[in-house]
């Protein structure tokens, strides 16, 4: 058995862009070697801001002889097509091909023998094609080549069996050799086996498996923050970008000036954290620290003083501009910004974000009740939350809306309940995030998102497939997490009514839209082991209210998992084939009729469930395991296909109510 090492060594490779070209690479290796009928024993790939490699090992040297199958014309297809085919195959007549049938009839087909050969030619001929084909979000040509690549390839590495495997692209010749650091070690590297490849990159200062690297950052740079009696904030977004920006992590204390030290804290964390990818630390207090930490990608004779000093200068420059907009924006209230909004564009079909404000006022106001919200304050703050858009600040540093309009409620003189619902309205943010801590946030948050569903549903906007634009998803997840995280009952029609109505939409796709949020609550709900199949069970009662649907759903499932569910399941299917088939749609049951003790337990077990139909969902289900005796009783004992009519009718009547009964706590013909 032997192994095989390929790298493709570039130019810089954006750090976003690094983890999914080291799976692709593994990718279309594996299908490769699945033509062949063959695997790795292991597969790793490893990737940095230089080189995308990959490691097999136990693969064959030699390819197994295998049996290709060509599949040709039908037997009956014009002579043209079939003639074509032989040619094709380098065949004179059909006596060479097989004959073989299909649901579309008779077809010829050809079966070769193809020799296995060596695997390293087969990756000969494979390195091109594999190269050419990658696929980068975004990619360039340089020279006079016709080769893209992410930023310009300047060596190919290929290794099987301990030989280099040859072939070229792009001007470029594989080979067994590589490059060390491109300050610290630029040489030329070359290597003869491929378990040494690690291990030769580590001695010239390149930690090639990506989470090598995320780990050596995240220790030393604690490590790092420790020795200034600090902490780092927590960012493993940040560990796993900087781990793509260097191939050899060196943490750097900085040092940021006192004068900065009044701005807000996310001001500062934001432009370390976003625009120089440094990370912030916080004293033992939990305060922010006047440091910072950048990860270099070189050890220097300076033990890093210039780059220190650099990093410290670019900051205080940004962070100059940060200060100038803390004091300017100040200078103005969020009121006095309103009329800047008919200006700001949300939409071009749904108009400016000022009129947005005042659809998002009416709208909260319309909410606070459900959310035990002051509905002065809620109306005062979904009013104001998109002012700071039009601030020098949020203008600047985009990522800061909503936590910028806070502070400048605060320091406009209003309360905490209105400063913290404008802070807040944009939560939550993904998965991760929280949802908002007050009721006045939690409206607005919601006022929010359902405007923007309801306005994007109005032009038929929506999401196709991966293609979310306006993350109307994530807006409609956050509403279904607020509604759930607070246990919050509300009905969605008539507020998605109202929204609608708000934009003056005619015929308003209210039913389309509970769709939408239908099909994100199975999103959420799987998580929780509930089947989509459930949650439609359940939707199709013609609930609007998020609550009571994930609650029944739950309890559909812990229903459906028992042994009574089950078999209750399975006769519910059974009567309503049988109903189905014999065209009957009437439940009304003659008890005169019911001539078998199993037909009267049976009978007075549904009317018995149709008497507290306005028992909880919990209750209704359990009376509904109750049924599994007389049903399983009833289809032991009792003939329904009974030879007089009145008596088969009155059956098929009773097997009916017992579909209706379960049909009223779920559709259970949509349960898979």
């Amino acid at each position: 058995m032997a192994d095989l090492l390929i790298e493709l060594y570039s130019e810089e490779i954006p750090a976003g862009m690094q983890a999914g070209a080291a799976e692709q690479l593994k990718r279309k290796l594996v299908e490769f070697l699945d033509i062949f009928g063959v695997s790795a024993d292991t597969l790793d790939s490893h990737v940095s801001a230089q080189r995308v490699a990959l490691i097999a090992t136990g693969l064959p040297q030699n390819l197994p002889d295998r049996r290709e199958q060509k599949k040709g014309p039908r037997i009956d297809a014009p002579e043209q097509a079939i003639n074509g085919f032989l040619r094709a195959n380098g065949l004179d007549s059909t006596d060479g091909l097989n004959v073989e049938e299909d649901k579309k009839g008779a077809f010829y087909v050809l079966d070769t023998d193809e020799k296995g050969g060596a695997l390293a030619d087969a990756l000969a001929d494979f390195m091109p094609g594999l190269i050419e084909g990658f696929q980068w979000p975004k990619s360039m040509r340089w020279g006079s080549g016709t080769l893209r690549w992410v930023r310009p390839l300047r060596a190919i590495l290929c290794l099987f069996d301990g030989q280099p495997v040859r072939f070229a692209i792009g001007g470029l010749e594989s080979g067994n050799v590589t490059y060390g650091h491109r300050f610290m070690a630029p040489d030329a590297i070359t290597i003869f086996d491929p378990q040494d490849y690690v291990g030769a990159l580590d001695k010239a200062y390149v930690l090639v498996d990506a989470a090598e690297r995320e780990a050596m950052i995240a220790e030393s740079a604690t490590a790092l923050a420790a020795s200034v009696d600090c902490a780092l904030v927590e960012d493993g977004g940040l560990i796993s970008e900087t781990a793509g920006l260097v191939e050899w992590p060196v943490p750097l204390l900085g040092t940021i000036d006192d004068e900065f030290m009044d701005v807000p804290e996310e001001v500062l964390i934001s432009v370390m954290r976003t625009h120089q990818k440094y990370f912030a630390l916080r004293d033992q207090n939990g305060k922010l620290a006047p440091y910072f930490i950048t990860i270099s990608n070189m050890v220097t004779d300076d033990k890093g003083a210039a780059i220190i000093a650099g990093n410290e200068r670019v900051l205080r420059a940004r962070l100059s501009d940060g200060r100038f907009f803390w004091e300017q924006d100040r200078k103005e209230t969020l009121q006095s910004r309103l009329p800047s909004l008919e200006k700001v564009t949300f939409q071009a079909k749904l108009g400016t974000v000022g009129e947005k404000a005042a659809r998002l006022a009416a709208l909260a106001e319309q909410l606070a009740p459900a959310l035990s919200a002051d509905k002065k304050a809620t109306r005062q703050a979904a009013q104001l939350c998109k002012a700071d858009l039009v601030s020098g600040m949020v203008y600047e540093f985009p990522e800061l809306q909503g936590i910028m309009g806070g502070y400048y409620a605060q320091n406009d003189g209003m309360g905490d309940a209105v400063a913290a619902a404008i802070r807040d309205h944009y939560k939550p943010l993904g998965p991760s995030d929280a949802i908002p801590e007050t009721g006045e946030a939690r409206a607005a948050a919601l006022a929010d998102k359902i405007d923007s569903l309801a306005g994007f549903w109005s032009i038929d906007e929506k999401p196709t497939g991966s293609k979310d634009p306006f993350a109307l998803r994530r807006a409609a997840l956050g509403i279904i997490r607020i509604l759930l995280e607070t246990e919050t009952r509300l009905a969605l029609t008539p507020i998605f009514a109202a929204a609608f109505d708000l934009y003056k939409c005619k015929k308003p796709p209210i039913d389309d839209l509970l769709g939408f949020i239908a099909d994100r609550l199975k999103v959420h709900l799987r998580g929780a082991g509930i089947s989509h199949d459930v949650v439609n069970a359940v939707f199709a009662l013609g609930s609007d209210d998020v609550v009571e649907l994930a609650a029944q759903s739950a309890q559909l499932t812990a229903f459906l998992d028992s042994e009574d569910g089950a078999n209750l399941k399975a006769a519910f299917m059974r009567a309503n084939g049988i109903c189905a088939q014999a065209k009957h749609d009437d439940d009304k049951v003659d008890a005169g009729l019911l001539s078998t003790p199993e037909e009267q337990q049976l009978h007075q077990a549904i009317v018995a469930m149709a008497d507290d139909a306005a028992a909880d969902y919990q209750s209704q289900l359990d009376m509904l395991a109750n049924l599994r005796g007389p049903v399983d009783a009833f289809f032991e004992a009792v003939m329904v296909n009974d030879e007089v009519k009145k008596i088969r009718h009155n059956r098929l009547s009773l097997l009916k109510g017992l579909v209706n009964s379960m049909r009223r706590l779920a559709d259970f013909d949509l349960v898979e």
